[in-house]
């Protein structure tokens, strides 16, 4: 078959190098791509969010199926687009990805059937959510509605920074339109877990946990970024928690998407905190996380083209998905400066023998060489019997990548590592 991939980063490196090896697939296509994963696909210069450019490229090169990765064109719904022309996607619809493209539409959700999150308010009107402001809970969590390339949540920790948030989102337009209408939500604290899952609106498939680590500094000091690394998986998600997520959240989730209409099918990302009182919900994603779908796809031993196949045709329920017995470790490499300001260009050295253990992000060819040109320019996994196995061997591959003003945090892993000697 020829299969299209919709995206151009870390993740979707990671579904090529897994679906790849399915002897269902003969050709892989993807938009745009970039030129690490043109070692292992054949890229196209078409901006994931060019619908009618996608619609166009499918139709002429008789494109078999398609996934579509990232947020925003499944927000522009870019499934639709595909399926209208007859070729079978992996992803949700557009009135299915509102859950990720509208925080208060999936608060709203939580709230109307009874799914653990945290309590809030939501607002279109600055004044009215400053006022609220003047008596509300801090620290508190202030939240863009709409998509912010995963920058658009603050934890206020004062009432001066609940403030300023507000203005930036509402009066400043920090993040566009997605600003025009927020959130204000209590602030929760425990360990946080994501749990990617595959649903087909009937049976919902969690796969392995994982923790990812957002911070850009070591002990989760500094800037939120895109996320510095992931480990998988997640120690503080035990089975009793997973008992209760998948009875409390996944399948109440997927039942309510259906009974709104709006019936789920693709990747419903859980990004979960476990508080005093149990799991919550603290965000939901239309699609699968990055980097966290470096460390939980290479676990994973059903063939990943079966299972995206099966969401689609809605016969997921017939499909044994099945998981290693192993921990895995992604270390990101970075741009020294990242997320504000950093220089790129520079020359990424691989040695051949990393290349399948590692996810190009943020680089591009430039007169015959791989070249920095992102924050968050690549990452490396490593698949081990323990984590702490994992853990060592991923930092000694990405210790061997160089590239000038490289970045790496030191401390991927040490939390999960920490709560594993409890």
């Amino acid at each position: 078959m020829k299969v299209m991939v919709v995206g151009g980063g870390g993740r979707e490196h990671a579904i090529v190098k897994k679906i790849i090896g399915s002897p269902k697939v003969d050709m892989v296509y993807v938009l745009p791509g970039n030129s690490g994963i043109a070692r292992d696909a054949v890229t196209v210069s078409i901006a994931a969010t060019d619908i009618p450019a996608i619609v166009n490229f499918a139709k002429d090169n008789d494109i078999d199926y398609a996934i579509v990765a990232p947020d925003d064109p499944l927000v522009l719904g870019c499934v639709d687009a595909l399926n209208e022309i007859g070729i079978p996607c992996f992803g949700p619809d557009a009135k299915a990805a509102i859950i990720e493209g509208s925080k208060v539409f999936s608060k709203d959700l939580m709230k109307k059937y009874g799914i653990p999150t945290a309590a809030y308010e939501t607002f279109n009107d600055m004044e009215k959510a400053l006022e609220y402001l003047e008596t509300a809970p801090i620290p508190t969590v202030i939240k863009a509605d709409g998509l912010a390339l995963g920058k658009g949540v603050i934890i206020a920790m004062t009432r001066e920074e609940a403030v300023d948030a507000v203005r930036s989102m509402m009066e400043d337009k920090k993040f566009g339109k997605s600003g025009d209408n927020i959130v204000i939500e209590e602030f929760l604290e425990g360990p946080e877990v994501s749990v990617l899952s595959f649903t087909d609106g009937k049976t919902i498939v969690p796969m392995i946990s994982s923790m990812d680590h957002k911070r850009v500094g070591d002990g989760d000091t500094g800037l939120n970024t895109g996320g510095m690394g992931t480990v998988a998986p997640n120690p503080y998600y035990t089975a009793e928690v997973a008992e209760r997520c998948m009875k409390e959240i996944f399948v109440p989730t997927m039942e309510a998407m259906n009974a709104e209409g709006r019936t789920f099918k693709g990747c419903l990302y859980f990004g979960l905190m476990i508080t005093a009182d149990g799991p919550k919900v603290i965000e939901y994603n239309c699609r699968f996380g990055d980097p966290e779908t470096q460390v939980v796809l290479p676990l994973l031993k059903t063939d990943l083209f079966e299972i995206m196949q099966a969401v689609t045709a809605g016969t997921l329920s017939e499909v044994e998905v099945e998981w290693l017995d192993a921990s895995a470790c992604c270390v990101i490499g970075a741009s020294n400066g990242y997320p504000v300001s950093y220089e790129k260009g520079f020359e990424i050295s691989i040695p051949e023998d990393l290349w399948n253990n590692t996810y190009i992000a943020g680089a591009k060819s430039h007169e015959g060489k791989l070249v920095t040109s992102g924050g968050r320019v690549l990452g490396v996994t490593a698949v081990e019997p323990t984590l702490a196995e994992a853990v060592e061997k991923a930092y000694e591959m990405i210790g061997r990548i160089e590239f000038d003003n490289k970045y790496t945090r030191s401390d991927i892993g040490a939390r999960a590592l920490k709560a594993l000697e409890k």
